[in-house]
């Protein structure tokens, strides 16, 4: 156990420098949504009635669509690992090799927790005003943990199955395209009737409504705690499982 614990804390730091080497992923990661934000917010934002405050609104679901860029780019680094010849190399070492989707998914979570205090900051400037306590925010950054960890290990899946960097890329519009179609930016109420179905019941949704009743320090819904609980947990077990059966299906 002190030997897998090793490796892993090893391939982690070594998941961070390779974050830090990117910066062009660093900064799409950070610029792209601060950037969205400011377009929803100043452009979009006075037409929008969402009965509070645009900003309030929005916020949660941009940290989530920060979260779902950052996740993305661990497909690219896997795909690299795997056909650069770094898993090989493991492989001949006293190292359990897959470890390094480990270090990959530890790394996602840091670099995302940075991203989000960086989008957090900016709303923030921008009128953001989050009411919620200290549990309540000890909360609301858990649930984000459990949505960075569960795309990012669906992301670790792709990059081990996928071929080629544009495959693993390709990994990242899917990621987009869920919080669009959520209550990200617009109560689903106002959706027409044959999305609105598809937006209530995808992942994304709960997850968003939960994070943002606990940033307003209002009343969570039981009911949309336990799904997006279970969506999170249900999606990242399910994902890690089968990165690491596809994993060993590779050797």
């Amino acid at each position: 156990m002190t030997a897998v614990l090793r490796d892993v804390t090893t391939l982690s730091v070594r998941g961070l420098r390779l974050v830090r080497r990117d910066l062009d992923a660093m900064i799409t990661a950070v610029v792209l949504p601060v950037v969205i934000l400011l377009l929803f917010v100043l452009v979009f934002g006075g037409a929008l009635d969402t009965g509070t405050g645009y900003i309030t609104y929005v916020t949660p679901g941009v940290i989530l669509l920060a979260a779902g860029f950052g996740a993305a780019n661990t497909a690219l680094a896997v795909e690299r690992d795997m056909s650069g010849g770094m898993v090989e190399r493991l492989r001949s070492m006293p190292v359990a090799a897959w470890t390094v989707l480990t270090g990959h998914v530890v790394a996602s979570l840091v670099k995302n927790l940075v991203s989000t205090a960086i989008v957090f900051g900016v709303s923030i400037l921008m009128g953001f005003r989050p009411e919620a306590t200290a549990l309540e925010w000890l909360a609301a950054v858990g649930v984000i943990l459990l949505f960075v960890g569960w795309i990012t290990w669906l992301a670790a899946l792709v990059g081990v199955l996928v071929r080629s960097p544009d495959a693993a890329g390709g990994f990242t519009f899917g990621v987009m395209f869920l919080p669009y179609v959520s209550s990200a930016f617009v109560p689903v109420e106002t959706l027409p009737t044959w999305l609105r179905g598809f937006a209530e019941h995808q992942p994304v949704t709960p997850v968003i409504e939960t994070v943002r009743a606990l940033l307003a320090g209002g009343t969570v819904p039981g009911d949309v705690v336990a799904l997006a609980l279970a969506w999170c947990l249900g999606l990242g077990v399910a994902s890690a499982v089968a990165a690491g059966l596809a994993f060993r299906a590779c050797r």
